[in-house]
């Protein structure tokens, strides 16, 4: 992809993609995101032909190597001169502790050139055992070796060290993109857990509807079933409250028919009739208006 063009799609986006995860860490953009924003994942992409993967410029990434360069010698020049004083000044305290022995051989006690002439024997010495405790302490199996097995082995030793920091220094960078990578991948599940959280939620709330219309015709059935066999019941009771009415105008009747010359006596009876009559067209009434609403 050109530098002046912009990321369509299926064009140069795998690429862009790499580029924002390994040489820009935070820069943990999705393809949506790159595509909805192509002057941003230009400028990514421009950005990235000057930068290496830790974030730093290249001039700036290759003073620095320079400079690790130069710092890794000095500090190797200092190490070599820092071990063959200590050496040294424990070759001293030595000597200083045997003079004020007083078994002491005269080869201990002969003047300082004799010692100067024996000094570089005395710190080859005690370098070839440290380099050997060193040794043992990283390989304890070498310690039933021979001194030239073991000269040997500390000879390769500064190399197998390198080798290993270097194998470490490797899986921490593959355990840094692996991180990467479960982040990213995390971020995706987010968004598609997130998704199916809305989808479910709207599908549980479609089936809540179509549930309570459900439930709905189910209780309006059951109140028109129940109102149906309450109003059967009203008409059973007023059908028998009408016969007993009929019947008790009956006897009114024959009561009439026979009191009718009794005078005041009849106009009460009569009276009684009337009330009689008049409740029954009520009930009768009554009963007509259920049957009509239950038909």
């Amino acid at each position: 992809m050109a530098s002046g063009d912009f990321c369509s799609p299926g064009e140069g986006m795998e690429i862009l993609q790499q580029v924002c995860s390994k040489q820009l860490p935070p820069c943990n953009l999705s393809k949506e995101d790159l595509l909805q924003n192509p002057y941003f994942s230009k400028l990514l992409l421009n950005l990235s032909q000057h930068v290496d993967e830790s974030g730093l410029s290249l001039t700036l990434a290759k003073e620095q190597a320079q400079a690790w360069k130069e710092v890794r010698l000095h500090k190797t020049t200092w190490l070599r001169s820092e071990i063959l004083h200590r050496v040294i000044q424990e070759l001293l305290v030595d000597y200083y502790v045997k003079i004020q022995d007083t078994n002491v051989t005269s080869e201990d006690k002969k003047d300082f050139v004799w010692m100067r002439a024996r000094l570089q024997q005395e710190v080859e010495e005690q370098l070839k055992k440290k380099c050997f405790t060193l040794l043992c302490y990283y390989d304890p199996n070498s310690d039933a070796d021979s001194e030239t097995v073991k000269a040997a082995k500390v000879w390769k030793l500064a190399e197998v060290l390198v080798g290993e920091q270097q194998q470490c220094q490797d899986a921490k960078s593959q355990q840094k993109e692996q991180m990467l990578l479960l982040e990213k991948k995390s971020a995706a599940y987010s968004q598609v857990l997130l998704r199916c959280l809305t989808l479910l939620q709207r599908l549980l709330q479609e089936h809540r509807l179509k549930t309570q219309s459900e439930l709905d015709r189910i209780n309006a059935q059951y109140l028109e079933v129940k109102c149906g066999a309450m109003i059967l019941k009203l008409r059973d009771r007023l059908e028998g409250a009408i016969h007993l009415q009929e019947q008790d105008m009956e006897n009114s009747r024959q009561v009439l028919n026979s009191y009718e010359v009794l005078g005041e006596e009849f106009d009460r009876l009569v009276k009684e009739y009337t009330v009689l009559k008049q409740a029954t067209e009520n009930k009768r009434w009554a009963l007509q208006e259920f049957s009509k609403v239950y038909r």
